[in-house]
């Protein structure tokens, strides 16, 4: 393992694909992994593209790879493919979106299955990231599954986030009813020649204008005075501005990729670099004390014991806050 992650910490393409292996396959190895890289890590710009389906995000995160390699990036894509809820299994098709990338040295791609997870990422993805950022790649994409109204655990570790909308997909007001005004940093209308993009143009920019009234921004904070804790005045705060890009052609991409340079200054010039980490820190932290507990119980409380609570609770013998009491009281908690 020292060996594995010292040649990870080089930048092997090998040593780190299978670093990522490992990072997958258990938490306890993800732990390990982590706990080696960590220190390691924190200088790449991780940038979340979330959208729904259809709207060319893999065609567009093909296109932005590009661009930042023609700026001389080191990139790393993590693309996360929703998981079959029959079989648990996932064609991990973003292998063969990307294909023209493959043969460019300065860019990994790695496709994962996000297995059930909510929130449009694979549970083991913040693990993945840190890989990526320790083995010295520059920015990483990171491409959620495009589920829709549940998507915004992006916005919880990404940097930046881009949300792409398509015209012709339905309602604009889907837009408002997804959250994307909390999340997004940079909006995006992509296939921008249809006729009706004008249109999807038109009510994003109503809604952002409607938003400054309410002053939400970055990632759903309400945003203070300037001073301490990297909080900025409204005069200084970020313009989420919308875009608009044919990925197919790449039209529009280099605005795009001005725009994530102009955010990633932004955040470090304005301390909200800072605020975010620490964001970012408080949710991992928060998912995976969930996990361990929920795993703990798992193994110290007997099957028998939890499908009894269960039916007790479904035949409205008991209620589900003294179960889950109960069940609280067979764990012995680390020290």
């Amino acid at each position: 393992m020292d060996d594995l992650l010292a040649q990870v910490r080089q930048g092997s393409r090998r040593a780190v694909a299978r670093a990522i292996t490992r990072v997958e396959r258990s938490d306890s190895q993800a732990r390990d992994v982590v706990t080696v890289l960590y220190p390691h890590t924190g200088r790449a710009h991780v940038i979340g593209i979330t959208g729904p389906p259809g709207s060319g995000k893999s065609t567009l995160v093909n296109e932005l790879a590009k661009a930042l390699r023609r700026r001389e990036c080191q990139v790393g894509i993590v693309a996360v493919d929703p998981s079959s809820p029959f079989s648990g299994g996932a064609l991990l098709g973003d292998r063969v979106r990307m294909r023209d990338l493959s043969g460019d040295p300065g860019i990994f791609i790695r496709s994962m299955a996000s297995r059930g997870s909510l929130g449009g990422l694979a549970r083991a993805t913040a693990a993945v990231v840190k890989v990526l950022d320790a083995a010295g790649f520059d920015v990483i994409l990171v491409e959620t599954v495009g589920a829709g109204q549940a998507e915004v655990d992006i916005a919880n570790m990404a940097h930046t986030t881009l949300v792409i909308e398509a015209p012709g997909m339905g309602d604009d007001i889907q837009s408002i009813k997804a959250g994307i005004l909390e999340i997004a940093d940079v909006l995006i209308v992509n296939k921008a020649d249809r006729p009706e993009a004008a249109n999807t143009v038109k009510a994003l920019r109503l809604m952002l204008h409607m938003g400054e009234s309410t002053r939400v921004r970055h990632h759903g904070h309400l945003l203070e005075s300037g001073g301490p804790g990297g909080k900025v005045s409204e005069e200084e705060e970020w313009e989420v501005r919308v875009y608009e890009t044919v990925a197919t052609t790449g039209k529009g991409v280099e605005e795009v990729v001005e725009a994530i340079v102009a955010h990633r200054d932004y955040l470090k010039e304005s301390g909200e670099w800072m605020v975010r980490e620490q964001d970012r820190s408080r949710q991992e932290i928060e998912q995976l004390l969930q996990a361990r507990l929920l795993e703990q119980l798992r193994q110290e409380v007997p099957q028998a014991e939890r499908d009894e609570l269960i039916a007790a609770v479904a035949a409205r013998e008991t209620d589900p806050y003294t179960a889950s009491r109960r069940l609280l009281a067979w764990i012995k908690l680390d020290e």
